[in-house]
């Protein structure tokens, strides 16, 4: 009997990234392994396809000493760039690539760069033992989502800049689609144009698409596509895209630790949320919102026991949830019981719960076992 575990499917990884290889043929691949690795395992996601990507994108620092010091050698993008001076420096003497996205991230780097200049007349320049080297950066334009990025009128400016810094050894144009799952409503090939526009006359690589982006526009694939969570045969917007051929590769899975007989009028669980219209057997599982399970899952949310969907009912505790396995059920003490995989898709669960399939894979908590396997 096992408590909360995630099963990653190697294979089925692989498989998804073959996919996404064949929609974007002509294009790069930075695979993104930010908030560890989508719940998946930061390493082990790391090792089993760093053979197939061109590089890996973070959002901290910490995911890309991560996978550097796991003996991956390759590029690694720091997506939302350095946050200070010694994410600057770490980032200078790992050689990782940089996004800039704003003004004061450019004259930090501008005044490091001054300094180093000072101290190369001394032959090398040291800090604490370490070397630092220049570095790629990617230059972020906000063509649309008006999160992070520069205007499209400073692209000039930051160029020239970046240009003329020593600590840069290549300038690269990046920016992030905020609405390409909505195909009919226009905005996406606005951004697109924005981004053509100013980067008309640069010799440059460009990246515009994340998952929905290399799923849905194929003009907008251009040197660097930056996959996520489709990776992991998750859609981006809650409608599966295992038609589209990709596999689910989290099974997120419990254990029955008992089930005992209810009566009808019986409540279960904190508060008497839930009371039992008929006699029925109640199962309860070893998974709780202590492992990252919503406790906000409503009365009838959907889990996969013995090839059937059964509803919890009840409030989700701590460590344990119930469900309604129904008067006639046969299940039994050990029983596996499926929160999502590949039997139920995580989509479907999303929706009943009301979030993004996003937040229930990046909320599972340390206590959840991680297991590795191939089909």
């Amino acid at each position: 009997m096992k408590p909360a575990t995630a099963t990653i499917n190697g294979s089925a990884l692989r498989h998804n990234l073959k996919l996404i290889k064949s929609l974007a043929p002509n294009s790069k691949i930075c695979a993104v392994v930010k908030a560890n690795a989508y719940g998946q395992g930061i390493r082990c996601v790391t090792k089993n396809i760093e053979n197939m990507v061109d590089a890996f994108g973070v959002a901290r620092i910490k995911e890309a000493l991560t996978i550097q010091e796991s003996g991956y050698a390759g590029k690694i993008v720091l997506l939302e760039g350095f946050f200070d001076r010694e994410e600057l420096l770490k980032t200078l003497s790992r050689r990782f690539d940089t996004v800039i996205h704003c003004i004061e991230q450019l004259e930090m780097l501008e005044k490091v760069a001054q300094e180093w200049q000072k101290e190369q007349e001394k032959g090398f320049w040291k800090r604490k033992t370490k070397i630092y080297f220049p570095v790629s950066v990617w230059l972020k334009i906000d063509t649309g989502m008006h999160r992070l990025g520069i205007h499209p009128e400073d692209v000039s400016e930051f160029y020239q800049r970046l240009s003329q810094c020593p600590l840069v050894s290549s300038i690269s144009f990046i920016s992030h689609f905020s609405r390409a799952d909505e195909l009919d409503c226009g905005y996406s090939e606005k951004q697109i144009a924005v981004f053509e526009e100013v980067s008309k006359g640069y010799s440059v690589e460009r990246s515009l698409s994340a998952s929905s982006g290399i799923l849905y526009w194929q003009q907008a694939h251009y040197e660097w596509v930056r996959p996520g969570i489709i990776m992991h045969g998750i859609s981006p917007h809650n409608r599966p895209i295992t038609e589209l051929g990709f596999k689910p590769v989290m099974t997120l899975s419990s254990s029955l630790i008992t089930v005992r007989t209810h009566k009808a009028g019986e409540p279960v669980g904190y508060g008497a949320a839930w009371i039992s219209p008929k006699d029925t057997k109640i199962g309860v599982v070893a998974i709780g919102y202590g492992d990252g399970y919503p406790r906000n899952a409503p009365e009838g949310t959907p889990v996969f026991i013995n090839g059937r969907k059964v509803p919890i009912v009840g409030r989700v505790s701590m460590d344990m949830m119930t469900v309604d396995l129904g008067i006639d059920s046969q299940d039994k003490v050990g029983d596996e019981v499926i929160l999502w995989g590949k039997d139920l898709l995580i989509e479907e669960v999303a929706e009943t719960i009301g979030v993004i399939n996003y937040e229930l894979i990046t909320k599972l908590t340390p206590r959840v076992l991680i297991e590795y396997k191939e089909e």
